[in-house]
Protein backbone atom coordinates (compact mmCIF):
# COMPACT_ATOMS: atom_id res chain seq x y z
CA UNK A 1 0.00 0.00 0.00
CA UNK A 2 2.48 2.20 0.53
CA UNK A 3 4.69 1.26 -2.35
CA UNK A 4 1.52 2.31 -4.15
CA UNK A 5 1.08 5.60 -2.59
CA UNK A 6 5.17 6.39 -3.38
CA UNK A 7 4.87 5.15 -7.06
CA UNK A 8 2.24 7.69 -7.37
CA UNK A 9 3.73 10.49 -5.88
CA UNK A 10 7.14 9.68 -7.86
CA UNK A 11 5.15 9.11 -10.81
CA UNK A 12 3.86 13.01 -10.49
CA UNK A 13 6.91 14.44 -9.66
CA UNK A 14 9.20 12.42 -12.47
CA UNK A 15 6.25 14.38 -14.89
CA UNK A 16 6.90 17.55 -13.29
CA UNK A 17 10.52 17.32 -13.31
CA UNK A 18 10.05 16.73 -17.06
CA UNK A 19 8.41 19.40 -17.86
CA UNK A 20 10.46 22.28 -15.59
CA UNK A 21 13.44 20.40 -18.02
CA UNK A 22 11.63 21.37 -21.06
CA UNK A 23 11.48 24.43 -20.18
CA UNK A 24 14.88 24.75 -19.52
CA UNK A 25 15.67 24.47 -16.04
CA UNK A 26 18.86 21.98 -16.15
CA UNK A 27 19.21 21.73 -12.25
CA UNK A 28 15.81 19.69 -12.82
CA UNK A 29 17.70 16.50 -14.14
CA UNK A 30 19.80 16.31 -11.79
CA UNK A 31 16.51 15.93 -9.00
CA UNK A 32 15.14 13.29 -11.71
CA UNK A 33 18.31 11.37 -11.91
CA UNK A 34 17.95 9.73 -8.44
CA UNK A 35 13.40 9.44 -8.88
CA UNK A 36 14.24 6.89 -12.09
CA UNK A 37 17.62 5.50 -11.42
CA UNK A 38 16.47 2.21 -9.91
CA UNK A 39 13.41 1.99 -11.92
CA UNK A 40 15.83 2.09 -15.50
CA UNK A 41 18.91 -0.17 -13.33
CA UNK A 42 15.97 -2.76 -13.45
CA UNK A 43 15.13 -2.53 -16.69
CA UNK A 44 18.44 -2.89 -17.81
CA UNK A 45 19.21 -5.88 -15.89
CA UNK A 46 16.28 -7.65 -16.93
CA UNK A 47 17.07 -6.66 -20.46
CA UNK A 48 20.91 -7.85 -20.25
CA UNK A 49 19.69 -11.12 -18.13
CA UNK A 50 17.63 -12.37 -21.21
CA UNK A 51 20.56 -12.40 -23.08
CA UNK A 52 22.85 -15.52 -22.56
CA UNK A 53 25.11 -16.03 -20.66
CA UNK A 54 29.28 -14.82 -21.47
CA UNK A 55 29.28 -11.32 -21.25
CA UNK A 56 30.27 -8.90 -18.53
CA UNK A 57 28.58 -5.99 -19.30
CA UNK A 58 26.69 -4.40 -16.52
CA UNK A 59 23.53 -2.77 -15.84
CA UNK A 60 25.23 0.53 -13.98
CA UNK A 61 27.71 1.06 -17.57
CA UNK A 62 24.25 0.39 -19.69
CA UNK A 63 22.61 2.93 -17.32
CA UNK A 64 25.72 5.27 -17.03
CA UNK A 65 26.10 5.57 -21.18
CA UNK A 66 21.69 5.95 -20.93
CA UNK A 67 22.34 9.34 -18.78
CA UNK A 68 24.83 10.60 -21.25
CA UNK A 69 22.50 10.13 -24.10
CA UNK A 70 19.12 11.53 -22.26
CA UNK A 71 21.38 14.77 -20.36
CA UNK A 72 22.62 15.49 -24.44
CA UNK A 73 18.76 15.69 -25.48
CA UNK A 74 17.30 18.86 -26.48
CA UNK A 75 14.03 19.55 -27.89
CA UNK A 76 12.47 16.71 -26.38
CA UNK A 77 8.31 17.69 -25.26
CA UNK A 78 8.47 15.60 -22.18
CA UNK A 79 5.21 14.45 -21.45
CA UNK A 80 5.09 11.94 -18.87
CA UNK A 81 7.29 9.25 -16.67
CA UNK A 82 5.77 6.68 -19.12
CA UNK A 83 7.06 8.65 -22.05
CA UNK A 84 10.37 9.26 -20.86
CA UNK A 85 10.86 5.46 -19.98
CA UNK A 86 9.60 4.77 -23.74
CA UNK A 87 12.78 6.91 -24.57
CA UNK A 88 14.66 5.51 -22.77
CA UNK A 89 13.73 2.08 -23.86
CA UNK A 90 14.68 2.79 -27.72
CA UNK A 91 17.39 4.44 -26.65
CA UNK A 92 18.68 0.99 -24.35
CA UNK A 93 17.93 -0.84 -27.54
CA UNK A 94 20.41 1.36 -29.73
CA UNK A 95 22.81 1.16 -26.77
CA UNK A 96 23.17 -2.84 -26.71
CA UNK A 97 22.95 -2.64 -30.59
CA UNK A 98 25.31 -0.85 -31.45
CA UNK A 99 27.89 -1.92 -28.92
CA UNK A 100 27.05 -5.51 -30.10
CA UNK A 101 27.85 -4.37 -34.05
CA UNK A 102 30.87 -2.88 -32.96
CA UNK A 103 32.28 -6.01 -31.05
CA UNK A 104 31.44 -7.82 -34.02
CA UNK A 105 33.03 -5.21 -36.30
CA UNK A 106 36.29 -5.59 -34.35
CA UNK A 107 36.40 -9.25 -33.96
CA UNK A 108 36.57 -8.82 -38.19
CA UNK A 109 38.93 -6.29 -37.82
CA UNK A 110 37.16 -3.64 -39.16
CA UNK A 111 37.51 0.13 -38.17
CA UNK A 112 34.79 -0.18 -35.91
CA UNK A 113 33.93 3.21 -34.11
CA UNK A 114 34.52 2.98 -30.20
CA UNK A 115 31.35 2.98 -27.79
CA UNK A 116 31.34 4.75 -24.78
CA UNK A 117 30.16 1.84 -22.75
CA UNK A 118 32.93 -0.07 -20.75
CA UNK A 119 35.72 -1.23 -23.17
CA UNK A 120 36.22 -4.03 -21.08
CA UNK A 121 33.07 -5.27 -21.35
CA UNK A 122 32.85 -9.20 -22.77
CA UNK A 123 30.40 -10.04 -25.24
CA UNK A 124 29.93 -13.78 -26.15
CA UNK A 125 29.07 -14.07 -29.71
CA UNK A 126 25.55 -15.46 -28.72
CA UNK A 127 24.19 -12.08 -26.74
CA UNK A 128 25.57 -10.47 -29.48
CA UNK A 129 23.40 -12.06 -32.50
CA UNK A 130 20.57 -12.29 -29.99
CA UNK A 131 20.56 -8.38 -29.48
CA UNK A 132 21.14 -7.75 -33.29
CA UNK A 133 19.00 -10.57 -34.36
CA UNK A 134 16.25 -9.02 -32.38
CA UNK A 135 16.54 -5.45 -33.71
CA UNK A 136 16.92 -6.65 -36.84
CA UNK A 137 13.83 -8.78 -36.56
CA UNK A 138 11.64 -5.50 -34.90
CA UNK A 139 12.93 -3.28 -37.78
CA UNK A 140 11.27 -5.76 -40.04
CA UNK A 141 8.54 -5.83 -37.60
CA UNK A 142 8.18 -1.83 -37.93
CA UNK A 143 8.12 -2.14 -41.99
CA UNK A 144 4.88 -4.13 -41.48
CA UNK A 145 3.52 -2.75 -38.71
CA UNK A 146 5.06 -0.27 -36.60
CA UNK A 147 2.74 -0.11 -33.47
CA UNK A 148 3.78 -4.18 -32.29
CA UNK A 149 7.35 -3.37 -32.84
CA UNK A 150 7.67 -0.15 -30.59
CA UNK A 151 5.13 -2.73 -28.06
CA UNK A 152 8.31 -4.93 -27.89
CA UNK A 153 10.94 -2.14 -27.43
CA UNK A 154 8.82 -0.80 -24.82
CA UNK A 155 8.23 -3.80 -23.05
CA UNK A 156 11.71 -5.85 -23.84
CA UNK A 157 14.53 -3.33 -23.39
CA UNK A 158 12.39 -0.94 -21.52
CA UNK A 159 10.96 -3.12 -18.68
CA UNK A 160 7.42 -1.15 -19.22
CA UNK A 161 4.33 -2.44 -18.12
CA UNK A 162 1.08 -3.02 -20.41
CA UNK A 163 -0.36 -0.09 -18.41
CA UNK A 164 2.80 2.02 -19.34
CA UNK A 165 2.99 0.58 -22.61
CA UNK A 166 -0.26 1.68 -23.31
CA UNK A 167 -0.13 5.27 -21.53
CA UNK A 168 3.24 5.56 -24.08
CA UNK A 169 1.08 4.53 -27.55
CA UNK A 170 -1.60 6.16 -26.26
CA UNK A 171 -4.02 2.85 -26.90
CA UNK A 172 -5.79 0.77 -24.48
CA UNK A 173 -3.60 -2.00 -22.17
CA UNK A 174 -5.83 -4.14 -23.80
CA UNK A 175 -4.24 -3.36 -27.48
CA UNK A 176 -0.85 -3.48 -25.88
CA UNK A 177 -1.67 -6.96 -24.87
CA UNK A 178 -3.05 -7.77 -27.91
CA UNK A 179 0.00 -6.36 -30.16
CA UNK A 180 2.58 -8.20 -27.51
CA UNK A 181 1.25 -11.69 -27.95
CA UNK A 182 0.88 -10.98 -31.80
CA UNK A 183 4.29 -9.14 -32.06
CA UNK A 184 6.22 -11.83 -30.22
CA UNK A 185 4.84 -15.22 -32.32
CA UNK A 186 5.70 -12.99 -35.30
CA UNK A 187 8.99 -12.28 -33.92
CA UNK A 188 9.41 -16.10 -32.86
CA UNK A 189 8.85 -16.99 -36.44
CA UNK A 190 11.15 -14.79 -37.47
CA UNK A 191 14.22 -15.74 -35.46
CA UNK A 192 13.66 -19.21 -35.56
CA UNK A 193 14.18 -19.75 -39.26
CA UNK A 194 12.83 -18.87 -42.89
CA UNK A 195 10.91 -21.78 -43.38
CA UNK A 196 7.68 -21.00 -41.77
CA UNK A 197 8.08 -17.29 -41.76
CA UNK A 198 3.90 -16.72 -41.63
CA UNK A 199 2.90 -13.09 -40.93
Amino acid sequence: MRRGRMMTTSTHEITQLLLEWNRGNDGALEKLTPLVYAELHRAAKRCLARERTGHSLQATALINELYLRVADLRGVSWQSRAHFLGLCAHLMRQILTDLFRSHHRQKRGGGAERVSLDGSAVVSIEARRDVVAIDEALERLSAVDARKSQVVELRFFGGLSVKETAEVLKVSDVTVMRDWRLAKAWLLSELTGPSDNAT
